[in-house]
């Protein structure tokens, strides 16, 4: 794998941007499905080829955010809508909602989004919400890496200097401290497969149109304007949610 993926931020594109896409005429309501053993839909993640998903795997309505971790405006959305979101609209079995990684800020993005899936489906959304609550820390220390750390990290092999990276950030004790053992921290942020597989989603998306800035989201596939709440949840019941 080329070494161009440790640069600090990708061309391509820019945190907080959002592409034009059409938005959904209104459609008829649907309705809401029971979950399996008449459970909670928000009790059900699963892995796709691209992310992880929470809710209904039948859902009529199927929410997507490209997003980043360390991407303010992905945080003010989901400090603004995951709860109404996941709470509602996910519990009922009428929306599922995926989030999909984009390395916005190219290597920086990779410790949390290694780790953010390494303790699978079970703790994946909840870590995902206490990184966006701890965004800051991680981008201030990210931002204020001393020279002599970063020319170790460039002249690092990939794996290693991912691993540099999350040290530096703190990632590795943000995990500890919420079960996930040091041993498999390490063995996830250095798993070139799926550093290869993250980097080639973000370098596709980016160039095919799908994601001009982060989040990116989609209803059934189309792009829709906007990146509050207010906006998604229009967009939602306009797809008949």
């Amino acid at each position: 794998m080329k070494l161009a993926f440790l640069l600090p931020l990708l061309a391509l594109a820019a945190c907080s941007g959002q592409g034009s896409g059409g938005n959904s005429t209104n459609a008829a309501p649907v309705a809401a499905q029971a979950a399996p053993n008449g459970g909670d839909w928000t009790q059900t993640v699963a892995k796709t080829d691209e992310g992880m998903v929470i809710g209904n795997p039948n859902a009529p309505i199927k929410l997507v955010e490209y997003g980043s971790r360390l991407c303010p405006a992905c945080k003010g959305l989901a400090d603004e809508a995951y709860t109404p979101l996941i709470g509602t609209y996910v519990k009922s079995g009428k929306v599922s909602f995926e989030f999909r990684e984009f390395l916005i800020h190219g290597a920086a993005d990779l410790p949390p989004a290694l780790l953010g899936a390494c303790g699978g489906t079970a703790t994946f959304f909840p870590v995902l919400e206490q990184m966006y609550a701890n965004q800051e820390a991680f981008t201030s220390k990210w931002q204020t890496m001393p020279a002599d750390v970063q020319q170790r990290i460039q002249a690092a092999p990939p794996a290693q200097a991912i691993l540099l990276f999350a040290e530096q950030m703190g990632i590795i004790d943000f995990m500890k401290q919420r079960g996930l053992p040091e041993a498999k921290a390490r063995a996830c942020l250095t798993d070139m497969g799926r550093i290869d597989a993250l980097t080639k989603q973000t370098q596709t998306k980016g160039q095919d149109g799908t994601v001009s800035g982060t989040p990116t989201l989609l209803i059934n596939g189309e792009k829709i304007d906007g990146i509050t709440w207010a906006s998604l949840e229009k967009a939602l019941k306009a797809a008949g949610a």
